[in-house]
């Protein structure tokens, strides 16, 4: 049965093994960098968010102006 649903006997195709570790690999390539990415952009966020407080908190509000339209 087994062999019917392989649809010929000697197993697989080791072509068709050797590109399935590869796309494997390269599953696991791109998780890797995704993750890499994802923790580069919580650094990037996590510095914008820090730098936005210190220019909100680095005005004078006893030396503001008000603005003119």
């Amino acid at each position: 049965m087994a062999k019917a649903l392989l649809g010929y006997v000697g197993g697989s195709d080791p072509r068709v093994l050797a590109e399935m570790r590869r796309l494997q690999q390269r599953v696991q390539d791109l998780e890797s960098e995704l993750v890499r990415m994802q923790a580069e952009n919580d650094a990037l966020s996590a510095a914008a968010r820090h730098d936005s407080v210190l220019d909100v908190d680095s005005i004078d509000v006893s030396k503001a102006e008000p603005v003119l339209t």
